[in-house]
Formats: structure tokens, C-alpha cells, sequence
């Protein structure tokens, strides 16, 4: 009897619901009921749509998945939390995935920057524990900073905001000030080289070692590279970059084309000075 009742029950609930128009899962209330009756349900489980990016190779190293995400549209898409933090120094705003543009960071050019306070942070740069990276833009002549928050999370690198604002104290404003004008103004160049000028090179001789040498002044106007005058990439992958420190390291990496110099200027006597440069491109 106890059978019968409820298959009649579940004949005139479903024959009622034939009639209305409703939102609610008609299974639900179909399992809640026998629930009730029986104190006996098997339980249909829901299957879960998982669309969070997974790890790829390119998540193990942060330099392997930024230059993907700079050069790749799809992957970039999917690698960006949307909407997406901007802020525009004081007024916060949100982008839209349809909004995005493409954001080719520094790999349309043939080499990138970095910034370190000593020797010691170079190590960093390959650091496979890091979880946390900020990509910077520091535009020199409007003294503004542009910054990329990627963080790791579950091994998968995501960008999750933007912010573009003035370059505050503490942040290399000294050294801004001075390497703004250092590259563009040759007589003040010259004045701010230590003399003479370290320098250390692959041995022409032998390319598997390493040649210290120095450059007088002359030499130096010979040797020197192309600096960048307009504005400065930097990736910090944990760096401090205080304007307090009487030391920084300008590294410039050529992209695919076996191109580094290294720049290190410290502060003497009050004044920023070069006092050696490293040329060791392949």
C-alpha cells in the first residue's frame, strides 16, 4: 500500500506541473518528495564545468609565459582576469573582455630592460618559486609608471591589473632624474663616467672567456650601445628598486637575437656615475 500511495502521489504532482509554467527543477522537487516518504534517496550527482586555464610549460618559467602572452591574442584573452582592475592614477575604472585590445607589451621591440639595486637580484630573473611579477613601463619625459599585476595561482599565470600613475619618491626618482638626462645630453654623459670606465667582455681571442679590461672616455664614445632615451621596461620579480639605494643595474636583453649589456651606476659623492659595462652578447 505504501508503494501505491506514493506512485500515485508522483503521477499527480507530475500530471499538475504538465499545466504550469515554472523555473524550478522539476527533479529536485520529485527527489525532496520521495526523501520525505522513504528516507531512502540515490542521490544523481551534477557534473561540474571546470573553464579555468590550465598550466602549460610556459607557466614554469614567468619569462616563457609573458613573451606567449604578449605575442599570442588567445592565450592572452585567457590569461586576463576580466573585468579587469585599470586605474588611471586616481580614477578606477573596470575593462571588459570585449573592450580588450591587444597588449603587445615590449616584444614589438628587439630588447627589454630591467632594473635591479645589486648584483645579488640578477639571480632572480629564471626563479621558478616566484608567484608574483609586476611588468613595468617607466615612461621618462611624463615621469609616469605603467604596471602589470601577474600573480600564480594554481600554477597558471593570470593578469590581474593594471595601474598607471606618477613615479612617487621612492621609487628610483633619483635615478630617473639622472638617466633621463644622462642620454640625452652628451656633455652631461661625459661628466658622469667614472674614468676610467670597467669594462668586461668575451675575449675576442677565446669566446669562452671573459675579458677586464677598462675604457678612457674616447673609447667609451666608440664601444657604447644605443640607449633607450624615451622610456624603460622593467620586470620585478622581486626586487626592491628603492630610491635610497646608491647602486642600480640596467640590464638590456636583446629578444631572440643574443644581444646583453648590463649598465651599473652608483651614486659617488652625491652624483650618479657609470662605472661599468658589461658587453657580453653572442
Amino acid at each position: 500500500m505504501r508503494k501505491i500511495g506514493l506512485g500515485l502521489c508522483l503521477l499527480v504532482f507530475l500530471m499538475s506541473c504538465g499545466n504550469k509554467k515554472t523555473k524550478m527543477d522539476p527533479f529536485v522537487t520529485i527527489t525532496n518528495m520521495v526523501d520525505s516518504a522513504s528516507h531512502k534517496v540515490d542521490t544523481v550527482p551534477q557534473v561540474e564545468v571546470d573553464n579555468d586555464p590550465k598550466p602549460t610549460e610556459a607557466d614554469e618559467s614567468f619569462d616563457d609565459f609573458v613573451y606567449a602572452y604578449a605575442s599570442d591574442d588567445v592565450l592572452q584573452q585567457q590569461r586576463t582576469k576580466f573585468p579587469l582592475p585599470y586605474y588611471n592614477v586616481d580614477t578606477p575604472s573596470k575593462i571588459e573582455k570585449e573592450d580588450w585590445e591587444h597588449d603587445y607589451l615590449f616584444t614589438q621591440q628587439s630588447y627589454y630592460t630591467l632594473l635591479f639595486d645589486n648584483e645579488d637580484d640578477l639571480e632572480l630573473v629564471g626563479d621558478t618559486a616566484i608567484a608574483s611579477v609586476q611588468v613595468e613601463w617607466i615612461f621618462l619625459e611624463n615621469r609616469m609608471v605603467k604596471k602589470y599585476y601577474f600573480e600564480r595561482v594554481k600554477g597558471v599565470w593570470m593578469l590581474e591589473a593594471i595601474n598607471l600613475r606618477q613615479i612617487e619618491q621612492g621609487e628610483n626618482e633619483d635615478f630617473v632624474t639622472f638617466y633621463s638626462r644622462f642620454v640625452t645630453d652628451s656633455l652631461y654623459q661625459s661628466s658622469h663616467i667614472r674614468k676610467p670606465l670597467e669594462y668586461i667582455t668575451i675575449d675576442p681571442d677565446d669566446e669562452f672567456s671573459i675579458l677586464e679590461t677598462t675604457l678612457d672616455l674616447n673609447q667609451w664614445y666608440a664601444f657604447r650601445p644605443v640607449l633607450p632615451v624615451d622610456k624603460l621596461s622593467n620586470i620585478n620579480y622581486g626586487q626592491k628598486n628603492s630610491d635610497d639605494s646608491n647602486t642600480k643595474i640596467l640590464k638590456v636583453n636583446g629578444i631572440g637575437n643574443g644581444y646583453t649589456n648590463i649598465f651599473y651606476f652608483r651614486r659617488y659623492r652625491g652624483d650618479w656615475e657609470l662605472y661599468k659595462y658589461e658587453d657580453t652578447s653572442i
